[in-house]
């Protein structure tokens, strides 16, 4: 019975593919509206005592230079901020992009490019109209150049990890291959924001900002890859009964 009814569910969304554009849609209006009263209570100065508590929590009572845990930890933070790095994001994209180009399908290597190149178009915009001093409670331990707000690394590992997850999960035929894949890209866009904050070198609201930002830029551009999957230029996404 639970197998014929997830039948019926499947077959459903098929016929009704605008459902999900409206869910997604929604998505991005939500996320909208939460970076925006986000940026709000952060020009006023609203969430400073908030950004400072948690910032000084993950640091050594008596000791700030020091972040909590023990020394791996730290080398893990740093592992982790890199996976938000200009080298390796750009790395992986490039990675992706030539492996559309070898399989001929130009507009899935000029999507994910497009969606990359964007978040960074914004991100660079934003750190500069905000210009918002990074955090000098602690000493950072990343080397840092540019503005603080919203935090770069955040922001572009979630516009890259899930722009590459949805097309990885697109034609995957089973949910939990699906599920599994987004989970990943999910868990890894919030290694990257964590890592930075307990890293020294945002502040937390800098890391909300740079998700609830990235997240918005990648629905935005999943819209456009269902658009583009209904004219044959992007693969069609694959359904299967299977659970």
């Amino acid at each position: 019975m639970n197998h014929h009814r997830q039948s019926d569910l499947i077959s459903w969304s098929r016929r009704h593919v605008e459902m999900t554009s409206l869910v997604l849609m929604g998505i991005i209006v939500a996320a909208g509206w939460a970076l925006a009263e986000l940026v709000d209570e952060v020009v006023e100065g609203s969430t400073r005592n908030l950004d400072r508590d948690i910032l000084l929590l993950l640091r050594t009572p008596g000791d700030l230079s020091n972040p909590i845990g023990p020394p791996w930890l730290e080398e893990m933070g740093r592992d982790f901020t890199a996976l938000g790095g200009v080298a390796v994001l750009t790395l992986t994209t490039v990675v992706v992009a030539v492996f559309f180009l070898l399989r001929h399908r130009w507009t899935s290597m000029l999507y994910i490019l497009v969606a990359v190149g964007g978040g960074i178009l914004i991100s660079g915009f934003a750190k500069e109209f905000f210009d918002r001093p990074r955090p000098d409670l602690v000493p950072h331990g990343s080397i840092v150049h540019t503005a603080s707000f919203p935090s770069g690394h955040s922001m572009m590992a979630a516009v890259t990890y899930l722009s590459l997850g949805v097309l990885i999960a697109r034609v995957q035929p089973r949910r939990m291959l699906k599920i599994y894949t987004l989970a990943v890209a999910v868990l890894l866009a919030v290694c990257v924001g964590v890592s930075r904050v307990f890293m020294g070198v945002h502040w937390p609201t800098d890391v909300a900002a740079g998700w609830l930002a990235g997240g918005a830029w990648a629905m935005i551009c999943l819209l456009v890859a269902r658009n583009l999957a209904r004219h044959g230029h992007v693969e069609t996404e694959v359904l299967d009964d299977t659970p």
